[in-house]
C-alpha cells in the first residue's frame, strides 16, 4: 500500500500548489518554502516510480482477508449498467472489435474493484448476455498527449486499431499537471496555453494516425473533469484550464469524420456523492461508473 501513499501525498502537493499559485494569478519568487516543496514532489514521485516497479515483480499471494477489504464485494458495486441495457443488447447484434489508449482513466486507476474502471464496465454491460464484443486495452498511468503519440508507432497498437469498430481514447489530465511540476516555481496561466498548443498538435497527429490505419474506426475522445472542483469551487482558474483543453478536444473532433466528443466534466459536479479514489484524483467505481454510462449512451444512441 506503499506506493499508494506516495501517490496520495503527491497529488494532494501538486493540487494545494497549482490552486495557490492560480489563485494569485500566479507570478510569486522564489521561496524557501517553494523549493522545498519542489523537493518533497520530486522525492514522493521517485519513490512512487520505485514501488511501481516493485510491484511489476512477482509478490506472495494477498491473505483473504486483506484481499477482501481491497476489492470490495460486487452486490457494493454495480457490475454493469442497467439503465442502458435494452438499447445495448439492440445495437450491438454483430462482433465487435473495441480499443481503449490513453492514460491512466482508461487504464482504470482508482478502481478499488481491480476490474478494469469505466472500460471492465462497458465490457461487462455488453458482454453481459453473450460476448459479443473483444476489448483491448492499452492505458497507461501518466501517459501526456506526446506520449501517446510516440505509442502510435507500436506494432501491437497499430495492429489492434487496426480491426477496431471502436477507439476510446482519454489524455490531456497529464498535460496539465505536467506543466504545473515543470514551472511550479513561476506558473503563469500562459504556460497552461502554450502546452495547450502541443496537446491540440498532438492529438490532432494521434487522430490522423488512427484513421489512417483505419478510415472506418469511430473514434470516441473521452473529456476530462476539474479533479478539485468537490473542494475548491470558487477558483474558476481551475475550470477555464479544464475547459480550455476540452474545448480544444472538442473543436478537434468536429473536424475529423467518424470522430466523437465525450464530456465528462458535468458527471463530477455532485457534491453529495463521493466519486474519487483514495488520491483524490482520480475516480473511484461509482466515477467510473458514470462514465462508462455516458460513453455506452453516446455509442449507442449516435450510431443507432
Amino acid at each position: 500500500m506503499k506506493h499508494k501513499l506516495f501517490y496520495i501525498i503527491g497529488s494532494i502537493l501538486l493540487g494545494i500548489a497549482i490552486i495557490l499559485i492560480l489563485f494569485n494569478v500566479l507570478n510569486s519568487d522564489d521561496s524557501p518554502s517553494q523549493q522545498a516543496l519542489l523537493e518533497d514532489i520530486e522525492i514522493i514521485e521517485e519513490q512512487a516510480e520505485e514501488e511501481q516497479i516493485m510491484e511489476e515483480e512477482p509478490v506472495m499471494e494477498v491473505p483473504e482477508e486483506e484481499d477482501q477489504q481491497d476489492n470490495p464485494e460486487p452486490k457494493d458495486f454495480p457490475e454493469r449498467i442497467s439503465e442502458v441495457v435494452q438499447s445495448t443488447i439492440e445495437f450491438f447484434k454483430n462482433n465487435i472489435h473495441i480499443v481503449a489508449i490513453g492514460d491512466s482513466l482508461t487504464q482504470g486507476v482508482g478502481d478499488s474493484t481491480n476490474r478494469g474502471g469505466y472500460i471492465g464496465i462497458l465490457e461487462r454491460t455488453i458482454n453481459q448476455n453473450k460476448e459479443i464484443a473483444e476489448f483491448e486495452n492499452f492505458g497507461k498511468r501518466g501517459q501526456r498527449s506526446a506520449q501517446l503519440l510516440n505509442r502510435m508507432d507500436n506494432e501491437e497498437v497499430t495492429s489492434a486499431i487496426s480491426k477496431a469498430d471502436i477507439v476510446l481514447i482519454t489524455i490531456g489530465a497529464n498535460d496539465i499537471m505536467q506543466v504545473a511540476k515543470e514551472n511550479i516555481m513561476n506558473l503563469t496561466l500562459h504556460d497552461f496555453i502554450e502546452q495547450r498548443v502541443s496537446y491540440e498538435n498532438n492529438l490532432q497527429e494521434i487522430v490522423t494516425k488512427i484513421q489512417n490505419v483505419n478510415e472506418d474506426t469511430n473514434i470516441y475522445l473521452v473529456g476530462f473533469y476539474n479533479p478539485f472542483e468537490k473542494y475548491f469551487q470558487d477558483i474558476k482558474e481551475l475550470d477555464m484550464i479544464v475547459e480550455t483543453y476540452n474545448s480544444t478536444t472538442r473543436t478537434i473532433a468536429e473536424e475529423h469524420p467518424n470522430v466523437t466528443f465525450i464530456p465528462t466534466v458535468d458527471l463530477f459536479q455532485d457534491a453529495e456523492i463521493n466519486l474519487f479514489a483514495e488520491d483524490n484524483f482520480h475516480p473511484n467505481y461509482h466515477g467510473y461508473h458514470r462514465i462508462a454510462e455516458r460513453v455506452l449512451n453516446h455509442i449507442t444512441n449516435e450510431e443507432s
